[in-house]
């Protein structure tokens, strides 16, 4: 059985509620008729009932057994947008504006996960990411301990000897255009954490910058600095070096030579932005002259799990997406258990969700490699 099997069993063992918030579109039907045919999870397609009916007739199935709900006229609306005025206010939100959100699919897809109705949403085959994370950020927030959403892009770069045998964690690519010292160090310290799971080897970041270890002076290269200092004292297990420019964070040769003695020079494998200017320049650059691999953006930081699209994806891309968000669901109820919550799950399930998820990215950035081989 393949990993992606695998993956998509554990789907099916663990049947999570995943809501399609843009049920509407026909890449989302055909998805939502493969989750409950496959018996991969219970998809709730969120839009008008018109709609969804002629988006079913373009993509050729039916909508039998699949649940379907009209968000301008959800039954929760009231609720929902009392609980989004009360949690906005001190931003100026209105009650006039919260009732009109809610009754957005995303918006109310997003509630339906922070009340636990759903276990997580699918969104981005329509809206934008800047949207599809700001629902993110207005109603989920983020988890115990961190301060700054952010996204990274999985990079699988083809006959590329640097990195983690032509794989990158590149951050932050598409959220925090311009982030102080430290929301840096929080996107770094989220970075590893997500490398460790993606590249399965030891994570080695670099907060890039136009210089390397003091061979320019500017304003900006301070909040570089700042930043390692920040991830150095609350994080010394982090290898983490800075500021580096591209060459000497990847090319051993030119590493040694520009920072004789830094843990990251010529092996870095994460490499930290130091803005999104810098940051999305380089994951499009990568991906068109380099002709690599572009996952993403996948978000960072948040309290409860969903998963941005790319608005080109197509129903297989949503069927994996709902099935990680799934296992990642899973993994949460795993991670009350340790704290002895109600939900608890046995310890044998949570460590074989991350060996999964794991193994399934993996196994991508392999099949990836293969077919640019």
């Amino acid at each position: 059985m393949s990993v992606i099997d695998r993956i998509l069993a554990l789907a099916a063992n663990t049947v999570k509620t995943i809501a399609l918030s843009e049920g509407e579109d026909p890449r989302m039907v055909a998805a939502a008729r493969r989750l409950a045919d496959q018996k991969l999870a219970r998809p709730v397609l969120l839009g008008r009932p018109d709609k969804i009916a002629e988006a079913a007739g373009k993509a050729g199935v039916s909508l039998d057994g699949i649940a379907t709900l009209d968000a301008s006229q959800g039954p929760r609306l009231a609720e929902f947008a009392k609980l989004y005025y009360e949690k906005r206010k001190a931003k100026g939100l209105t009650e006039d504006q919260a009732a009109e959100a809610v009754r957005d699919p995303l918006w109310y897809g997003a509630w339906m996960l922070e009340t636990g109705e759903v276990d997580g949403f699918v969104a981005g085959a329509v809206n934008s990411t800047a949207n599809v994370f700001r629902a993110g950020l207005q109603v989920i927030g983020m988890a115990p301990g961190i301060k700054t959403a952010s996204s990274c892009f999985l990079m699988v770069v083809p006959d590329c000897e640097y990195g983690a045998q032509g794989a990158f964690i590149y951050s932050d690519c598409g959220l925090l255009p311009f982030p102080d010292a430290a929301q840096l160090a929080d996107i770094a310290v989220a970075s590893n954490t997500m490398a460790k799971a993606l590249l399965q080897t030891t994570p080695y970041l670099a907060l890039l910058s136009f210089s390397t270890m003091g061979s320019a002076e500017h304003p900006n290269l301070d909040k570089v600095k700042e930043a390692r200092r920040i991830i150095k004292e609350n994080h010394p297990g982090i290898h983490v070096d800075g500021e580096l420019q591209a060459d000497a964070a990847l090319i051993p040769a030119i590493g040694s030579s520009k920072a004789p003695g830094s843990p990251v020079a010529g092996k870095a494998n994460v490499l930290i932005f130091p803005d999104l200017n810098a940051g999305n320049i380089a994951y499009k650059l990568t991906e068109r002259l380099a002709k690599a691999t572009a996952i993403g953006p996948l978000p960072q930081g948040f309290a409860k799990p969903f998963s941005d699209l790319s608005r080109g994806c197509n129903a297989d891309d949503i069927v994996i997406a709902a099935a990680i968000v799934s296992v990642q669901a899973a993994g949460r109820v795993a991670e009350v258990a340790s704290t002895g919550g109600p939900e608890a799950v046995p310890q044998k399930k949570e460590e074989e969700i991350v060996e999964l998820v794991s193994e399934i990215v993996a196994q991508r950035i392999r099949e990836i490699l293969d077919k640019q081989a």
